[in-house]
């Protein structure tokens, strides 16, 4: 019999990807037959994901064979592919990210994957995945490990650094990206051709092609960004505080309300794949583009309770879904799988991976996000064009302090990480500050830290 793939799903009952990765293997026909081994700690969200799990196969014919384990060595071994999105107390500790910082005078607009509250989701997410490592390379360790957890570029550094496991880091923004500018500009997503670099998060588009008729879209952006519409009038933004108060207000506001894009389209003539709120973590003049700038949390702790309770009612309910109607998702995780899987080359658009002078402006070596080809050998990253400045300079900040963290983690040193926080540009000036900040934080969630 022709061998077929095990693929072990880490962190199985969340709802960032969960779903969409189940989906999306039922849904290859390269991966038909295929073992799906889905994997938490937490049993009431495991057997959750497992009936939704087994619906949708079903659904569809039951074209793979859907399985379940709590027990990490059961749910690893042997396995061809892992994918990994295990977070502990996320929404909590997001919060705490969040605000703390905010409290002492910091001027970051997310906390999630930079500002000085992303130091701590940094240390947390790199020693919670790290473990996870640490059991593949015990029980699969010819496995392909694909990343999902944030901070996705310090994350898949410390893997890289730390660990002898294969593996790359993804994350959707860019094609997200791709379709949000699609809507915009009024172009077929289908005719559309695009190639970004940087690093996640802090990605930019270099191409945007009409394949249809070779025109250059990125003019037609920038064009559209020039708009009466992104100036940011008090008025515009007076309605878009009023619709941040409903969830689907929020939803609109964290997709559409992009003063801090406008400003780097029309400033800098750079493209970004991202919207304000990722974009915004890495510089330190995001929370100045506009009178008013919404709390991302806000919208997306409320909208993932939404999803859960969703799921848990798809999982029981006798109401019949059309389940089978559901395409294949924009993640380009399960297309990696399934192109080195059949050894058939494949277009990703955009990878996580160690630098290898693909972007010629950034230390070798740092995290970079760029395209790539997919085969039966792994992943060919595109080699880029310089970034230039002021872009390169950014990037090169947020190396440094991935560096730092990552010596932070491993080595189970405080000084080394209250140095990163201290050092990112959304910190605040007074060096009191930032100590009662890392202090505060550390008391927090101290059960979750390296140190």
């Amino acid at each position: 019999m022709e061998r077929v793939p095990k693929i072990t799903l880490v962190g199985a009952g969340g709802m960032s990807f969960g779903p969409a990765m189940v989906n999306d293997v039922v849904h290859t026909e390269r991966l038909r037959g295929a073992r799906l081994v889905l994997h938490d700690l937490d049993a009431e969200r495991l057997d959750r994901a497992y009936r939704f799990a087994v619906k949708l196969n079903a659904a569809v014919g039951a074209p793979i064979v859907v399985d379940r384990s709590s027990d990490p060595g059961a749910a690893l071994e042997g396995a061809d592919f892992v994918i990994s999105s295990a977070e502990f107390r996320r929404f909590p500790s997001w919060r705490q990210d969040y605000e703390v910082p905010r409290a002492h005078g910091s001027t970051q607009i997310n906390g999630e994957n930079g500002g000085p509250g992303a130091v701590f989701h940094s240390l947390r997410s790199i020693h919670n995945t790290l473990g996870i490592c640490r059991s593949v390379e015990r029980y699969c360790p010819d496995a392909f490990f694909i990343n999902l957890s944030n901070p996705m570029s310090r994350v898949t550094l410390a893997i890289n650094r730390a660990t002898s496991v294969r593996n790359v880091g993804m994350c959707h923004e860019m094609p997200m990206g791709v379709n949000r500018l699609c809507r915009r500009i009024r172009v077929r997503r289908g005719d559309v051709e695009a190639k970004a670099s940087g690093i996640n998060h802090f990605t930019f588009f270099t191409e945007f092609r009409n394949t249809r008729t070779g025109e250059d879209l990125l003019p037609r952006i920038r064009s559209y960004f020039d708009g009466r519409l992104h100036d940011y009038s008090p008025r515009t933004q007076r309605i878009a505080r009023a619709l941040d108060r409903t969830l689907v207000g929020a939803g609109l506001v964290e997709f559409n309300y992009s003063p801090l894009v406008a400003k780097m389209v029309r400033e800098y003539g750079l493209v970004p794949c991202s919207v304000d709120s990722h974009i915004g973590e890495y510089v330190p003049f995001a929370m100045d583009v506009a009178e008013w700038m919404p709390t991302p949390l806000d919208f997306h702790e409320p909208i993932s309770t939404v999803a859960e309770r969703a799921a848990a009612w798809a999982a029981t309910t006798k109401v019949p879904l059309p389940l089978q109607a559901v395409g294949h998702s924009d993640e380009e995780v399960v297309p990696i799988i399934a192109a080195m899987w059949a050894d058939t080359p494949t277009r990703i658009m955009a990878v996580n991976v160690p630098n290898r002078g693909y972007l010629p402006d950034v230390a070798d070596g740092a995290i970079v996000e760029v395209g790539a080809t997919v085969d039966g050998d792994g992943i060919h990253p595109d080699e880029m064009p310089p970034l230039g400045e002021p872009l390169a300079g950014w990037i090169g900040t947020q190396v440094e302090l991935m560096d730092m963290i990552f010596d932070a983690a491993v080595q189970g040193d405080p000084d080394l990480a209250f140095r990163a926080l201290r050092e990112d540009p959304n910190s605040p000036a007074d060096e009191a500050a930032c100590r009662a900040m890392f202090d505060e934080l550390r008391s927090l969630q101290e059960d979750l830290l390296p140190f």
